[in-house]
């Protein structure tokens, strides 16, 4: 069996999406949801079961901890965690955690990639650049996480036209679209790939 992590900092809409998608698969443990957001909607999502009975623990961390300790990688190693999905996780991953993780740590990003990426873009800052740089498509990025932000080998992109007409909101419903659509779906396809942890 494979076991999947989750990183979240806000509402938790696209972790809901994957436990959902993932609940009675006999191949995948969702195994922990983990976030830097004690106040995140992610949290009552999953003390909901994520409305599919899917119960799993959260842990709640600081900046302290996520970047002068190596505590949360010791716990994913235990836990045998073959593949961290970052869902509205809003911290840049520190190089610690990349390394012990290598191809291990996938994001999806609001946008296009490489356009629209980098620090601070993310959610409606992202959707309110491409408004107002006048684009007439944007999409999804599906990519794999590095040192840096929006920087890793993409893994899969998605599109969806944007009109003349269409205010930040309009474009963020059709991200939202394109993120339930895909993100479950790609995220069990690597999880697939990903070669099972040597326990730790």
């Amino acid at each position: 069996m494979k076991k999947l992590a989750i990183f979240a900092s806000g509402s938790g809409s696209n972790a809901q999406q994957i436990a959902q998608y993932v609940a009675g698969n006999q191949n995948i443990d969702l195994c922990m949801i983990l976030t830097n957001n004690p106040n995140a909607g992610v949290i009552d999502r999953t003390r909901r079961g994520f409305d599919c009975g899917v119960n799993v623990p959260v842990l709640v961390f600081d900046r302290p901890t996520f970047y002068q300790t190596d505590r949360i990688s010791q716990l994913l190693e235990r836990q045998e965690v073959d593949l961290i999905v970052l869902a509205g996780f809003m911290w840049l991953v520190p190089p610690a955690l990349v390394k012990a993780f290598p191809g291990q740590i996938i994001n999806i990003h609001p946008a296009l990639l490489p356009k629209f990426g980098g620090k601070g873009m993310y959610g409606h800052h992202v959707h309110e650049a491409v408004v107002a740089a006048g684009e007439t498509e944007t999409g999804i990025t599906i990519h794999f996480v590095n040192e840096h932000y929006d920087e890793g080998a993409i893994i899969f992109q998605a599109t969806c036209p944007v009109s003349p007409i269409d205010t930040p909101d309009d474009v963020a419903e059709k991200i939202h679209a394109l993120e339930y659509t895909h993100y479950p779906r790609v995220v069990v396809e690597v999880l697939d790939r990903v070669p099972m942890r040597i326990p730790y």
